[in-house]
């Protein structure tokens, strides 16, 4: 009987948070759901309008060139809103009355992040294409804290959409610990993003 709060408190600790831009939000790592990002490959299909079909890769301003529309924002939506924003441009401009898009990703881009300080194999490492990343793998996955990690004050620090920068600091040991009681833990045990850095700090002796 005494077995069933410890399972509670560890399925808590692995449970993660989605981050946006705006930071991380709780109880999202039951689904994954891939964001369009810099030089992702994708085709733009319209349902019985072949001649409307595109492919092309969205540009450093989160923009891809499609037939009438021309230039479309696409960057950091998910493919659902891509669909739904192409369509409204089509209608919009006269050009299909209903038009019936389909978006996919053909070619993914170069997904990785990187970590430094005290893990036993700082580098780069690859995300996986499409399933979520969190901190805690990242650092398991470098081979673990160091002895003299600081793992209550690990730093992520993430380039936003428009150039500036964010960092968010992740209580790593009490995750893998699982401690009770610190509501902070879903929200911290953050998804890693294509580019973030992550610094693991030296504690002092």
């Amino acid at each position: 009987m005494k077995l069933r709060p410890v399972l509670l408190a560890l399925s808590g600790a692995i449970l993660t948070a989605t981050v946006l831009a705006q930071g991380p939000a709780a109880d999202a790592r039951k689904t994954y759901v891939h964001r369009l990002q810099l030089a992702d490959r994708i085709r733009v299909a319209i349902y019985q309008e072949d001649d409307l079909t595109s492919v092309a890769r969205i540009d450093a301003r989160g923009m891809v060139n499609l037939p009438l529309i021309q230039e479309v924002a696409i960057g950091g939506l998910t493919v659902t809103e891509a669909q739904e924003l192409i369509q409204r441009r089509y209608q919009e401009g006269r050009f299909l009355r209903s038009p019936q898009v389909t978006v996919s990703v053909e070619d993914y881009a170069p997904r990785d992040v990187s970590i430094h300080g005290q893990v036993r194999s700082p580098g780069r490492y690859a995300l996986p294409t499409e399933s979520t990343f969190t901190v805690v793998e990242l650092v398991t996955k470098a081979g673990g804290l160091t002895d003299i990690a600081k793992g209550t004050a690990i730093t992520v620090r993430r380039t936003l959409p428009d150039g500036s920068t964010k960092t968010f600091v992740v209580d790593v040991e009490s995750i893998i610990k699982g401690k009770k009681n610190d509501p902070r833990l879903d929200e911290q045990n953050i998804l890693l993003l294509p580019g973030d850095i992550v610094n693991v700090p030296e504690r002092l002796i």
